[in-house]
């Protein structure tokens, strides 16, 4: 079997890698942004035949410390997706952000199974995406855990009409029961102590303001073809519940583990066969209560800022996703404050233009559009 992983060097990345190595996978390609470090010690173990650095000046010194073996580097978004088009089984998308989209176009066109952990693919790029997934009968196999557990707790179903609903779980990351007075002075590192994920910073600051599953949400939809009133979301805080889903009988199926990636990766990567991991065994007792709680929808805004773009369709979902994208860097810099991120993301998306249909140059001028949006606001917060 072979595998090309893209965003290596993440978290979703080694842990792909990892279970790669565990399962005898044939490694075709890695790609990373600038983390020479750990791709170059990642390309000398897994000896692909191909990696690329989105970042120009990364790709330069990795071509110059790999000269010693026969790998063929690449660079910038044109070298991301010529790995993600080469010939392999299955292309795990790990990529943060926006910079993923693309490459899952191109590993589409060129007929490759996609393992999707990028949900900014789905938010952005929606309809291109899927419409070319299923032009192609190209499966896409959710790696979020979230996605992951209602993908597994539809194994067998017979018809999509007997579902009703889908339950997102969510952690409600460390700041779950603070008021929105009391999020406005929250700091980075507070922000980053997610209580159960180890994940990348993006994400992590994502979970705290709960955008994380906003973007979900809107995943979702796109993924299982279900519209956006039929999402319910739970705060779960212990994540041993990862999703459920309802169906027309009022039955509930969902899927539980502990709460480690490497289950819905070597899922999406194995499909339909399950094989034997290295996750310890999931033990409620140890566990006591499971609990879940609504969402306080008040103090985090972002969910129904996701929900009201996927129901407007169109650039809306690429609009926010964009925003969104930007300030959380911001804030990452310190440059803004935490409450502040959901109240830029609001305001760029009454800036997008109104249109169901789009292409991919839409896209990527909407998202150019935001962050100029949202950075120029942010610099008035000043």
């Amino acid at each position: 079997m072979k595998l090309t992983v893209l965003g290596s060097t993440g978290s979703i990345g080694t842990q792909a890698l990892e279970v790669a190595t565990l399962r005898g996978f044939e490694i075709s390609a890695l790609t990373a942004n600038k983390n020479v470090d750990i791709i170059e010690d990642q390309i000398r173990k897994f000896r692909p035949g191909y990696a690329a650095m989105s970042d120009e000046g990364a790709a330069a010194e990795l071509k110059i410390r790999v000269s010693d073996l026969p790998v063929k580097v690449l660079s910038g978004v044109e070298g991301v997706c010529e790995c993600a088009a080469l010939d392999t089984d299955t292309v795990l998308n790990g990529v943060v952000g926006m910079a993923g989209l693309e490459p899952t176009l191109s590993a589409i066109y060129a007929g490759n199974k996609i393992a999707l952990a990028n949900k900014e693919t789905l938010v952005a790029g929606g309809r291109l995406v899927t419409e070319s997934a299923r032009e192609r009968n190209i499966p896409i196999l959710p790696v979020d855990s979230e996605h992951s557990a209602i993908f597994q707790s539809m194994q067998g179903m017979a018809r999509k009409s007997e579902v009703k609903k889908i339950i997102l779980t969510a952690s409600g990351g460390p700041f779950f029961g603070k008021t929105k007075e009391e999020l406005k002075n929250v700091t980075l590192k507070q922000a980053l102590s997610h209580p159960n994920w180890s994940m990348g910073a993006k994400i992590t600051i994502d979970s705290a303001t709960m955008m994380n599953k906003g973007l979900e949400l809107i995943e979702a939809v796109w993924l299982f073809d279900v519209e956006p009133s039929d999402v319910d979301i739970v705060v779960h805080r212990q994540s041993v519940v990862h999703s459920l889903v309802e169906y027309c009988d009022n039955s509930v199926i969902a899927q539980l583990g502990v709460p480690d990636m490497r289950i819905p990766i070597q899922y999406a990567l194995t499909y339909p066969e399950r094989y034997p991991s290295p996750v310890k065994e999931l033990k409620l007792s140890d566990w006591g209560t499971l609990t879940f709680e609504e969402p306080d929808y008040d103090a985090f805004p972002c969910i129904n800022i996701c929900k009201r773009a996927i129901m407007k369709g169109g650039l809306y979902p690429a609009a926010v996703n964009s925003a969104n994208e930007a300030a959380n860097l911001l804030f990452r810099q310190g440059t803004i404050g935490f409450t502040d991120i959901p109240e830029l993301v609001e305001r760029a998306s009454e800036y997008v233009p109104e249109t169901k249909d789009y292409t991919l140059e839409d896209v990527i001028e909407t998202d150019i559009l935001m962050r100029e949006y949202v950075n120029a606001e942010a610099a008035k917060l000043r």
